[in-house]
């Protein structure tokens, strides 16, 4: 008997989300969004924003680029030199030669795999860090405030904040964190996020990608619409890739509906009974 990754843990999450329909709050329509004469949100229509003019990135939002990529495509492979849909299982699948490694990290990455990704943070209920909350199928809640970007995630009731006040980066050997120290500024109507201090061996992905405590990641958000939201994330950490790379998220708003709840304690016994 082993503890599961991909095989025993992945079908698991897809089918949980694919059981939220039935389990959501009561039905209740969003108020202050733009609807169609059908009553529907009209997904379509400008970007809202805040009293001071900034684009309003509010909302619950699902992932359309996690488990199989963008809605099942297979986008074509892409060098380096471009942004590439990331994927819920490798981020870097989707460029050609595969992530800048270093050494040791493909190692690494290597030994996660052929472990089946039994260690990984979502498997023992353990955060899993912004990049796989980011590209996890369960959805997200955005509360947007003047100071600070509340994201809220379904997966292991995880919570983000993300200052936008105006505050440095750490310089007092701050505590590492899971989630890292993100502060955020607004460049026209694109909000960029740079998010240092990473606990040391994290995951980027299902399958182990690394990020080390060297790493930093910058996230330009950008609200199209009311209905769709565009992240691009550049992973920079010399010390686990030879060169920084960058992936993109794409984001779907999720009208009438709200985050439920989602329990997951450390130290989950019922793994171990899971068979081959």
């Amino acid at each position: 008997m082993r503890a599961p990754g991909i095989s025993g843990v992945v079908p698991a999450i897809i089918v949980a989300a694919t059981s939220l329909v039935s389990a959501q709050w009561p039905a209740y329509r969003t108020s202050g969004v733009p609807r169609l004469p059908n009553g529907q949100v009209n997904m379509n229509a400008p970007t809202p924003r805040t009293a001071d003019g900034k684009p309003d990135l509010s909302g619950t939002w699902e992932n359309l680029t996690g488990i199989l990529g963008a809605r099942g495509a297979k986008p074509e492979l892409v060098s380096l030199d471009q942004v590439a849909q990331a994927s819920f299982f490798d981020v870097g699948q989707n460029f050609k030669g595969g992530l800048p490694l270093q050494p040791w990290a493909a190692a690494l990455k290597k030994q996660r795999m052929d472990a089946n990704s039994k260690d990984n943070p979502d498997v023992w209920c353990l955060p899993m860090g912004n990049m796989q909350f980011n590209i996890h199928p369960f959805p997200r809640k955005m509360i947007q405030t003047p100071n600070v970007l509340i994201i809220l995630y379904e997966t292991h009731m995880g919570v983000r904040q993300i200052f936008l006040d105006g505050r440095p980066k750490p310089d007092n050997d701050p505590q590492p964190w899971w989630y890292g120290y993100s502060r955020g500024w607004w460049e026209g109507d694109t909000l960029v996020v740079e998010t240092t201090n990473f606990r040391d061996g994290e995951w980027l992905d299902i399958y182990g990608s690394p990020l080390s405590e060297a790493g930093r990641t910058i996230e330009r958000f950008r609200r199209l619409n009311v209905g769709q939201l565009e992240i691009e994330v550049t992973v920079d950490d010399p010390k686990a890739y030879t060169r920084p790379f960058t992936v993109k998220l794409n984001q779907q708003l999720m009208p009438d509906a709200e985050l439920i709840e989602m329990v997951c304690l450390e130290n989950n016994k019922s793994i171990e009974h899971l068979a081959k």
